[in-house]
């Protein structure tokens, strides 16, 4: 009897430290030499800085642009929107496809007509090959069972879809403890949750929904254009939508303080999302938001493109950014 109870303990002792193993904080890396430069080019009404390998202890280094507003000074304080694919949003010369979301004639037409309050852009760079395993939500996927984990993985294989872990965790590790930090300390920024929004489509509007429900007191509001519901290749199953809407029923934090916008087109990967649609706005209805802090909009005949995307990125950052007196 004594040498079973022994047994036990030394198992509740090793759980333990794995435990405490696996949930060691990562300490964030020093960005105290970090050097920003100024990116020569038509940037309307601001300008267009890039770190070119911010440093970090979660994730690869990587490029980040941060824009300023024309009327950017130290004796205000501005909003600040986080955007995922940082190298698709100001400059198409850089894209892979030649196209843009023009963030920069946006954002600064919506302050200019005193639409939104003033707010800057930090926008990290995508690294390719891991930019699914990065902006896929983490704990989602750790809920499904390792059988249907490894059966994706190969699935993504077979698609020649660079899939090959989950690290989401991580990449918003660097959000809030390296890049925010940086930004807080060194731009004349607030930095409460009301005014700190996170931006992104596709895969970026799933991490962008799964930062503000992992980090609720960080992020005030989200706004996930065409929203990969799928997590991978669209087909009839929907165990990757399912395990995210379990996440979202159990995580969404409270609509007195949070907001959320979503929306989807009809054309092209878009017109995959129509289905999921009742199902985000039930469980947004169920959590007790309604149309002061949710959105969830069809835009007819609109493709899973750039230049969809920027043609109506106005009308999330006027919902989540707008101006009050």
């Amino acid at each position: 009897m004594k040498k079973s109870i022994y047994i036990l303990i030394i198992f509740a002792v090793l759980v333990s430290c794995n435990t405490t193993t696996k949930k060691a904080k990562i300490k964030p890396a020093d960005t105290s030499k970090v050097v920003a430069e100024i990116i020569e080019g038509d940037f309307a009404g601001g300008t267009l800085l890039r770190i070119d390998d911010f440093p970090s202890n979660y994730i690869p280094p990587r490029k980040v642009d941060i824009w300023l507003p024309k009327s950017y000074s130290e004796s205000k304080k501005y909003a600040v929107l986080y955007m995922h694919d940082g190298q698709m949003l100001f400059d198409s010369k850089i894209t892979w496809n030649n196209e843009e979301w023009k963030v920069d004639e946006v954002c600064a037409k919506l302050m200019t007509d005193s639409i939104t309050k003033d707010f800057i852009v930090v926008a990290p760079f995508n690294i390719n090959a891991l930019r699914h395993s990065e902006y896929f939500p983490q704990k989602p996927f750790e809920s499904l069972s390792r059988s249907v984990q490894d059966s994706l993985f190969e699935e993504a294989r077979l698609n020649n879809f660079k899939l090959d872990s989950v690290t989401s965790n991580n990449y918003l590790g660097f959000l809030v403890h390296e890049l925010k930090p940086y930004v807080d300390a060194n731009y004349s920024v607030l930095t409460d949750r009301e005014n700190t929004v996170v931006a992104g489509s596709s895969m970026g509007g799933l991490i962008s929904m799964y930062a503000v429900c992992e980090y609720p007191e960080v992020f005030g509001a989200a706004a996930c254009l065409s929203t990969h519901w799928p997590g991978g290749n669209p087909n009839d199953n929907n165990v990757l939508a399912d395990t995210f809407f379990e996440y979202m029923e159990d995580n969404v934090p409270s609509p007195k303080t949070h907001r959320f916008y979503f929306d989807y087109g009809t054309e092209t990967m878009d017109k995959f999302y129509l289905k999921y649609a009742p199902t985000v706005d039930k469980i947004f209805k169920d959590k007790g938001y309604g149309p002061s802090n949710f959105r969830n909009l069809k835009f007819e005949g609109a493709e899973h493109t750039e230049v969809s995307w920027q043609k109506r990125l106005h009308i999330p950052l006027t919902f989540l950014l707008k101006k009050t007196e």
